[in-house]
């Protein structure tokens, strides 16, 4: 990675901290440390293994998610995805340190949440092995030959990154020790879903193959649920 990208990464986790620490009103919070740590490690894992293996998807993720002439309707659920998920991190301070509106947590059940949050990850990291069109943003890549991608854990859900992204929703409030964060889900997945309607619409359209593929694979993100 350049070094552009590692400063980025280490701002990242500077203004994550920010947004932890300053309403939890303490740093002396392990596991504010312990998230940001598994966080920053991860990211960087993940940052790394892709320039060494898929240079090519790793510009195509550092893209912004609202660039790349995005429709307005994906530009308001990206910004209203943002604000719920920066309103879900300093909820969990608020509520874990500063307030203690949720009941404190066992340990193995913190343990638990850190795991997850690692699973996410590794999932993720799935996820962009099979695909090497995962962008952030909603676009066919015509320019890259898109083809349909039924493989992996494409063949269980048609979007597995989201999917995967619950393993986060729910690890970082069980490791953070608070279950307002879990609340905030009832805000957060209705957003993924809507995102993923979106992502669909134009793949519908302008892939080929997509339809046959979605035939087959009946769930978007949950097996056996939507």
């Amino acid at each position: 990675m350049t070094p552009a990208a590692l400063a980025q990464s280490f701002g990242f986790a500077v203004f994550l901290g920010v947004l932890l620490f300053l309403p939890a009103g303490r740093i002396d919070w392990w596991q504010g440390w312990a998230f940001i740590g598994i966080f920053s490690v991860c990211s960087l894992a993940t940052g790394y293994w892709l320039a060494a293996t898929n240079p090519e998807l790793l510009a195509e993720r550092r893209r912004s998610p609202t660039s790349g002439g995005q429709t307005p309707r994906d530009r308001a659920i990206m910004a209203a995805l943002l604000v719920a998920v920066l309103a879900w991190v300093v909820v969990m301070p608020l509520d874990a340190q500063r307030f203690h509106w949720s009941p404190p947590l066992p340990i193995w059940l913190q343990v638990a949440g850190a795991a997850l949050v690692v699973l996410a990850f590794w999932s993720w990291s799935r996820v962009l092995e099979a695909n090497s069109f995962a962008a952030t943003t909603i676009r066919v890549q015509q320019e890259r030959a898109q083809t349909v991608i039924s493989t992996g854990p494409y063949a269980v859900v048609r979007h597995p990154m989201y999917a995967d992204a619950l393993f986060l929703f729910v690890g970082a409030p069980l490791l953070l020790g608070s279950l307002w964060g879990l609340a905030i889900l009832v805000v957060i997945l209705p957003i993924l879903a809507a995102r993923a309607l979106g992502e669909e619409a134009v793949l519908f359209d302008g892939l080929p193959g997509y339809r046959d593929y979605a035939a087959k694979v009946r769930f978007r993100l949950i097996p056996g649920v939507w």
